[in-house]
């Protein structure tokens, strides 16, 4: 099991300059990204960086959210709701009315299944199977450590969430 915290993550700028990611975790295999776990701000309108043979899973983690737009793609992007689509298809944010919003970002290579998202409250037993992401939305307790806000999970095996909001992320990885 990893704990991350804040001091573990690293900044970047947005490749389209107008923005910043914050990214929690990352893994590349042959020269490429296989996932990546990261934030980012919401705080304008515009266009989404272009991520070829990535796929994408959003959740606005604060803020009203926005909506997404592009060629065969409208989401409406709500608190806590995890919306899906494709890296290489160019979308934009719309709808951000001045209001600023966080989400939380998963990407994974195109060659991988998708990856399961889903917001928890409380009590939660999480079995194990695959790369499993614990992301901590604000004061969280596990089975066995005290979790502060945005700090990360890793593991392979199970976990236990006995209080707080969190996001858990299961990702099947190649062998």
């Amino acid at each position: 099991m990893k704990h991350l915290t804040q001091a573990d993550y690293t900044r970047q700028p947005w490749k389209n300059g107008k923005g910043v990611t914050v990214e929690l975790a990352r893994a590349d295999r042959g020269g490429g990204m296989l996932w990546r776990l990261s934030m980012a701000t919401v705080a304008e309108d515009g266009p989404f960086s272009l991520f070829p043979g990535v796929e994408r899973n959003l959740t606005v983690l604060t803020g009203p959210g926005f909506r997404l737009v592009g060629e065969g793609i409208a989401l409406d992007c709500l608190p806590l709701r995890p919306v899906a689509f494709p890296g290489d298809v160019q979308v934009r944010a719309e709808g951000t009315n001045g209001q600023t919003s966080t989400d939380f970002n998963v990407m994974t290579a195109r060659s991988l299944p998708r990856p399961d998202v889903r917001p928890l409250e409380g009590p939660t037993d999480l079995p194990a199977g695959g790369l499993l992401a614990l992301f901590a939305l604000g004061p969280a307790m596990l089975a066995d450590r005290a979790l502060a806000p945005h700090d990360l999970i890793l593991t392979e095996g199970p976990l236990h969430l006995l209080s707080g909001p969190a996001l858990a992320i299961r990702l099947q990885l190649p062998d």
